[in-house]
């Protein structure tokens, strides 16, 4: 987005080096000092912060106003929702945990496991048989699901797939649930690059 090269942040907050979903939990911290209307600047090195900044702002009702990417920093800018336009966060109810995941992995059920993280998370590391769509391509590529079956939801730490879900559930998927924990803390089998 060219205009965000004029853009001037009122506070500028350094998320550098933080896997998701650091960059959103010290956003909305930062978010609650600002007054209304103010922006500002998240500096964040995480390649899946894009889509988890325009969907944040999405769900919340701040204006997400575009970002610039330097190198291996995105420059996120958001601007800080009136309270008439703020809208309570909602929280996915429905999750599955790895425990439960296991089960229906062992036991060949049919689900769809959905994996949104970015290409190169996938790459590292990953559960066999997962359906790859990042966060940010999911509404382009909904026409791959099939909304009629259960879908499980999995990201990273639990950020992304809980915003997947809420995405699918509006786009009438009945049975979605969230992955709790994310594959960060899967014991279970993987593939990939840091697989062992």
């Amino acid at each position: 987005m060219s205009s965000t090269n004029n853009i001037q942040a009122d506070h500028i907050l350094d998320c550098k080096g933080l896997a998701c979903p650091m960059p959103i939990v010290k956003t909305k911290k930062a978010m609650n000092e600002l007054v209304p209307g103010k922006i500002i600047e998240v500096q964040a090195t995480d390649k899946g912060s894009l889509a988890d900044f325009q969907n944040w702002a999405k769900n919340t009702g701040h204006q997400y106003l575009g970002t610039l990417q330097e190198g291996d920093v995105m420059r996120h800018y958001l601007r800080k929702a009136n309270p008439a336009e703020v809208k309570k966060e909602q929280i996915f109810s429905s999750t599955i945990s790895h425990e439960e995941l296991q089960a229906k992995c062992s036991g060949k059920e049919n689900f769809i496991l959905l994996d949104v993280r970015e290409p190169a998370e996938f790459a590292l590391k990953h559960i066999p048989g997962s359906k790859h769509i990042p966060l940010g391509e999911l509404e382009n590529r909904l026409s791959e699901l099939n909304l009629e079956e259960e879908i499980a939801v999995i990201c990273q730490a639990g950020a992304r797939s809980e915003m997947a879900c809420q995405f699918l559930v509006s786009k009438g998927a009945k049975k979605v649930k969230s992955v709790l924990s994310g594959i960060s803390e899967w014991a279970g089998e993987t593939k990939g690059s840091e697989s062992i």
